[in-house]
């Protein structure tokens, strides 16, 4: 019963398989090898854009961080929301490739409310003692595992291209927003009017890999300046090629993605029926969840394992207090796991 993260999950055996196929013999550096070639035309592909250019690095943070530090100035705002993982989780990472200041906007869930961005870049001040506008930021997921729709990407893209704003979606676990939203990689990306997407891997399974796609390749020479620059060009490239491309390969990603989200569907199924209090809407894999006290010990003494949510709960509580925690399901998630967790809790509430 390990709900923890979903970058606490194992490696599906296509993706070890891969790994070690290219194990052998030799390959040119620094993605120079014929699987990145491959990787590149699979991307377009699937994102119907001929003309994307994609780039692998090994962590999502690297990977958000770079692709915003190619758009923005030193004197940038980059607009999120004040959850937004690049706020809450990155260790000031992406104001420390960029320079920018992250300027925060509020919403419900986690997703960013379209008349407050509104409001907010039609009242950013002008001039030289003023930040300037710079970036729009989308988590999608949320860090409340909330997802935006296409039709909220495409509305809150608009207002941001009205000020001359480009748009990064931070794409952690696009796989699990895009089978939840049964759309296009197309329809949720750069038909809606992202710039550049976070693409995902390491959560929904691989040992450590993300894309970045710049649908924009005007943009594809600085950015490899910034990752050389910034230590997050691999020499032996091959072995995050081998894993994005197993990846992509068979719709392996889609299926990885589809099996965590039908698990956190059963958990919020069996947390209902227990009258569980739910804190945000599922997105996809994710679920914030409050219950008694009583219930977390139960759940921990069987060996559940997960966060609590935002903070441990406070010294001497009774088992009646109410306590908040995070749920997250993987792809190696079972349907034993998630019915042993739903007949502990039941049993304790």
């Amino acid at each position: 019963m390990f709900l923890a993260s979903d970058n606490t999950s194992g490696v599906p055996e296509q993706v070890l398989a891969a790994l070690g196929r290219v194990n052998d013999g030799f390959s040119l550096g620094y993605g120079a090898d014929d699987l990145m070639q491959q990787v590149q035309a699979k991307i377009r592909t699937l994102f119907e854009a001929p003309d994307a250019a994609v780039f692998l690095v090994a962590t999502g943070t690297s990977a958000n961080s770079l692709a915003i530090a190619t758009y923005v100035q030193p004197w940038s705002a980059v607009y999120c929301h004040r959850h937004a993982h690049i706020e809450e989780d990155e260790c000031n990472a992406p104001e420390f490739y960029s320079n920018a200041k992250l300027s925060l906007l509020d919403g419900d869930h986690a997703k960013i409310d379209a008349q407050a961005l509104e409001t907010t870049l039609t009242n950013a001040a002008e001039g030289v003692h003023h930040v300037q506008p710079g970036l729009l930021s989308l988590t999608n997921l949320t860090e409340r595992g909330a997802r935006y729709t296409v039709a909220e990407v495409t509305r809150l893209a608009a207002i941001a291209k009205a000020k001359g704003l480009p748009v990064h979606m931070d794409g952690a676990r696009f796989a699990n927003a895009l089978v939840a939203e049964g759309c296009t990689p197309a329809e949720m990306t750069w038909k809606a009017g992202v710039d550049v997407l976070s693409f995902g891997g390491t959560k929904n399974g691989l040992l450590g890999v993300e894309a970045v796609i710049f649908f924009d390749p005007a943009k594809a020479w600085e950015f490899e300046l910034r990752r050389k620059r910034g230590g997050h060009l691999f020499s032996k490239h091959r072995f995050l090629s081998a894993q994005m491309d197993a990846y992509l390969t068979d719709d392996l990603w889609l299926d990885l993605a589809r099996t965590a989200n039908a698990r956190a569907e059963a958990l919020e199924a069996g947390l209902t029926k227990a009258g569980v209090r739910l804190l945000h809407p599922r997105g996809g894999n994710m679920l914030f969840a409050e219950f008694p006290l009583k219930a977390h010990d139960a759940l921990r003494a069987a060996g559940a394992v997960y966060y609590d949510w935002p903070a441990p709960p406070p010294q001497g509580a009774g088992g009646d207090h109410p306590h908040q925690c995070r749920l997250v399901a993987s792809w190696s998630t079972t349907e034993a796991d998630i019915a042993r967790f739903i007949e502990v809790l039941t049993a304790a509430l």
